[in-house]
């Protein structure tokens, strides 16, 4: 069994020539002493793939870092199947790439396709593979499942936040980002029964606060034609605040947060303390939801305070 980085480079000639120590070429002859035997002591992650298969080349870079990332706390095995059908064919392997991960000398989970890195991340992370050879921390987690996220990866963010309630059912953060995953999945149902989940001491914490925002903005449902009669409400009785009101939540349930804003902001320029605050009241909301570094926010409250101090 060869390492990498201590001979040939794992697939040469293939794809991903990996960089490390933790990433071995593989064989069927020596899969016992390669896979099942270091499996019992730590996550063995099988990367079967092939010289002609172009997924495999872009999988191939990817899984070797993530894995080499991880510092020890896993291994990866490649396998090209060309040269060695015979344990592809056991484990029922018909399309390529695919991984296969072991422990305790059986496969456990695996994957096919060349996945995104953020979703490769989730895989090794929820199986184990952290820094050091040790269990992956809560902070590393809800990292990479904030960047999982941040890439449109919900599906990969979702996991690593199943992840840390594992663990800590009540754990503020992971189901605010868990239902944040939802919400932007289209499914404000199943948001709203995560975040009722957040503890009471819970709900004033950031994460908390913006996604408690964010459902509320969201919910409400448009009408057929909705957006367009209040906007036409709007621009032909501009003193209409009622109507202004309703179409700055309806941009806001569309994310349209500066339209949004832009409707709150008339609204409080005429009456600072319309309907008893309500306007004022929606538009934290709406900064909350966009965060503090936003244009958005920081625009909106420069202008709330030229009111507030007019």
């Amino acid at each position: 069994m060869e390492i990498i980085g201590a001979g040939k480079p794992a697939g040469a000639g293939g794809p991903g020539a990996a960089k490390g120590m933790f990433v071995t070429d593989g064989s069927d002859r020596t899969f016992m002493t390669d896979v099942m035997e270091p499996s019992r002591t730590m996550p063995v992650f099988v990367d079967f793939w092939a010289p002609w298969c172009g997924p495999c080349r872009t999988l191939g870079p990817i899984i070797e870092k993530v894995v080499n990332d991880a510092n020890g706390a896993v291994r990866l095995v490649k396998i090209d199947i060309d040269k060695n059908p015979s344990i592809a064919g056991q484990l029922g392997v018909k399309s390529i790439p695919a991984v296969i991960a072991f422990k305790d000398g059986r496969p456990v989970d695996g994957f096919m396709g060349a996945l995104p890195e953020s979703q490769v991340k989730a895989f090794v992370a929820r199986l184990g593979g952290s820094g050091q050879g040790a269990e992956p921390s809560f902070e590393e987690l809800l990292a990479a499942a904030e960047e999982a996220g941040d890439a449109g990866d919900f599906g990969g963010a979702a996991e690593l936040y199943a992840a840390v309630l594992a663990s800590d059912p009540a754990h503020t953060e992971a189901l605010a980002g868990l239902a944040r995953c939802y919400l932007k999945a289209g499914d404000l149902e199943r948001a709203r029964q995560v975040a009722e989940m957040i503890p009471e001491a819970g709900r004033k914490s950031p994460a908390a606060s913006a996604l408690f925002a964010t459902i509320d903005l969201a919910s409400h449902v448009a009408e057929p034609d909705e957006l367009l009669e209040l906007t036409t409400r709007v621009a032909n009785t501009p003193g209409d605040l009622d109507a202004r009101f309703a179409l700055a939540n309806l941009l806001a349930s569309q994310d349209r947060h500066e339209d949004a804003v832009e409707q709150l902001l008339a609204i409080l320029e005429r009456n600072l303390q319309w309907n008893d605050g309500a306007a004022k009241e929606q538009l934290l909301k709406v900064f909350e939801v966009t965060g503090p570094k936003s244009d958005v926010t920081k625009d909106g409250r420069r202008r709330l305070s030229s009111l507030m101090f007019r």
